[in-house]
């Protein structure tokens, strides 16, 4: 069964004519396999990019080198790119972009539970950064929860 979350952003993308893209990292495109149980998720989804490993996220969403260089892929800016690049190269109104630690060991020095969920698309770019705990399953669904939710509040 969809997830409730899932569900009315669905309806509210498609009643908008609205589309959205993800680039994913932690999730590794749980986001995207989310939306897509919803019936109908087509109208809204066009798709995603898993970008787990670091040079990927340059390849694939245009992730600026220097940034992962200097910081690291666990970044509010890395998310911010991932946003951004999810919205270009799949053509989408809005892009999710996500990065973290799902644990159950630190990364780069970054803690678990660390996680920074992006967004882009009309006039907006923006982004939030979460301290989850739990284990790695709990932390990555807990980071589609924030993404869903921080979409929603800009379609509301």
């Amino acid at each position: 069964m969809a997830d409730e979350q899932a569900t009315a952003l669905v309806a509210a993308l498609t009643a908008r004519g609205e589309t959205v893209a993800a680039a994913e990292s932690l999730t590794a495109g749980l986001v995207c396999a989310t939306l897509a149980q919803v019936p109908g998720a087509s109208a809204a989804l066009r798709g995603g990019l898993v970008v787990y490993a670091t040079e990927l996220k340059a390849s694939l969403a245009g992730v600026d080198t220097a940034l992962l260089a200097d910081h690291g892929a666990v970044h509010p800016e890395v998310a911010r790119q991932l946003a951004a690049g999810a919205r270009e190269r799949c053509g989408a109104t809005w892009g999710l972009g996500l990065t973290g630690v799902a644990g159950p060991a630190a990364q780069g020095g970054v803690a678990p539970g660390t996680v920074h969920v992006g967004l882009a698309g009309p006039g907006t770019r923006t982004v939030r950064t979460l301290a989850l705990s739990g284990d790695r399953d709990m932390i990555r669904t807990e980071s589609v929860r924030a993404a869903f939710a921080l979409l929603g509040e800009h379609l509301a």
